[in-house]
């Protein structure tokens, strides 16, 4: 029986019609990109009527690599055989839910209602899967076994203190692409198909005229560009979902400075510190310019830090202790040693004691590199994918909509262990855990053998541009 849904008849069926249709208007690019691999065939065995929330499939090994020998008349031929490996994946599953009051008025403004909703719905799990390869990428690249680290290392080309042939540090330029390939995949860099990256690092590429974009010509035959740039012949996909990690390479240090008051002032001295000029009399008025002459130069100082504490409000900290006043930077490398002059018979000394260093800090982007089919996707299917529930009694009566589902992306060549796993679907936490991750291997205990890295076109760039 179809349920009802703020008044009105819901088909879940139809409404899971609708989200498939719906196209997606947001910068998810990488979802639907050539790098995703549909795998239809395995859904059966990934249904959740089946229990299949984790497969292993064989992996078919190559004849290349073993040596002929020499065919003399002589010579005893030997008898190779092919491995085969094994290659594991799970389902992420994933489900959450909205409630309004009113929701097909409220929310879609009086339009139509299984129209708006589904395409809500549409983009959201769009988001979430993006989120889900990100994860999944950021996993494998954490991998920390001897095999999987031999890949992290060939599969990623770190430029972020390198400096290209623009003379910018961390900066890509016209070979980086080219290295990176060829340092993941060797002679089989050709796998190579696609490269996704943040705006800031494509707009970097764009002003060394390194993107081509794609042309077509308008009903009118004037040449236009088409939006979707390659760079080596490798289609370029930009989207600001792409990791960016903010590092140190500069610590702050607070610059501190001293002013000591070493000849005590009299009536009629005046001082100058960082371009005020100030008048010792009898009263300390940071408004006035004056200070008070006090009994001593320990109070002279502590005339100082009044002032002073105005003057510099929101650059230094200022402090006083016996003849010493210290001006402490609040930001460090901000805020200059303060100048200093006197009239009378009264002396200050200005002194650094700490020199003060701004801190540094810089972005460092993560590019992917893929080839097609380089991440295998089967949508495996969930029970109910779409209900909805009415509450007549809470907030006047309301209505939930709850959608689920199952999807698996399994990069290829690299197998998801469950070896820190604690339930059926993993967390986003677990999938970006690099213990979680191997290279597809055989299935001796002794002997094992793991696929060559080099077939996995997978590889990440990191730049600060």
């Amino acid at each position: 029986m179809p349920g009802i849904f703020d008044s009105k008849i819901f088909n879940a069926e139809v409404f899971e019609q609708y989200v498939a249709r719906i196209p997606n208007t947001k910068r998810t690019e990488l979802v639907r990109s050539r790098a995703i691999a549909p795998r239809p065939d395995l859904a059966t065995l990934m249904s959740d009527e089946v229990g299949g929330n984790y497969i292993t499939t064989p992996l078919r090994g190559l004849i290349s690599g073993s040596k002929p020998v020499n065919y003399d008349g002589k010579t005893d031929i030997p008898t190779n055989k092919t491995v085969t490996f094994r290659h594991s994946r799970v389902v992420v599953g994933r489900a959450n839910s909205w409630t309004e009051s009113d929701f097909s008025y409220d929310i879609t403004g009086g339009q139509d209602f299984l129209e708006n909703v589904a395409q809500q719905i549409a983009e959201y799990w769009q988001e979430i899967d993006q989120d889900t390869i990100l994860n999944i990428l950021s996993g494998i690249f954490s991998m920390s076994d001897t095999e999987g680290l031999k890949f992290v290392n060939a599969h990623t080309l770190d430029i972020c203190a390198v400096e290209n042939s623009e003379k910018v540090v961390g900066h890509m330029d016209g070979t980086t692409l080219n290295t990176a390939m060829q340092k993941a995949c060797g002679d089989n860099k050709g796998a190579f198909s696609l490269v996704i990256m943040h705006s800031t690092v494509a707009t970097n590429l764009e002003n060394l005229k390194l993107l081509t974009y794609m042309k077509y010509n308008d009903a009118n035959g004037i040449e236009r560009d088409i939006g979707l740039a390659t760079w080596n012949g490798r289609i370029v996909l930009v989207d600001d979902g792409m990791p960016s990690v903010e590092s140190e390479i500069t610590a702050e240090v607070k610059g501190v400075y001293t002013i000591k008051v070493s000849t005590q002032f009299v009536s009629g001295d005046t001082v100058t510190i960082g371009g005020v000029k100030y008048t010792f009399g009898e009263a300390t008025d940071a408004g006035k310019k004056t200070l008070a002459v006090g009994e001593s130069a320990n109070d002279q100082a502590a005339a100082l830090q009044t002032v002073l504490a105005t003057q510099y409000a929101g650059t230094f900290a200022v402090t006083v202790a016996t003849d010493t006043v210290t001006l402490t930077q609040i930001i460090g490398g901000t805020g200059d040693k303060p100048s200093n002059s006197q009239t009378g018979t009264g002396k200050v000394t200005v002194a650094q004691t700490t020199p003060g260093v701004a801190r540094v800090v810089v972005t460092a982007f993560t590019t992917y590199v893929l080839g097609n089919g380089a991440i295998e996707f089967t949508d495996c299917g969930a029970k109910v994918p779409y209900e909805v529930a009415r509450d007549a009694k809470t907030n006047g009566g309301q209505d939930t909509l709850y959608s689920r589902q199952r999807h698996c992306y399994a990069p290829y060549g690299i197998s998801f262990i469950q070896k820190e796993m604690k339930a059926l679907s993993p967390t986003d936490a677990e999938l970006a855990n690099g213990k979680n991750w191997e290279l597809v291997n055989s299935v001796e205990e002794e002997g094992k053998q793991y696929i060559d890295h080099k077939a996995i076109p997978i590889a990440r760039i990191l730049s600060r541009g």
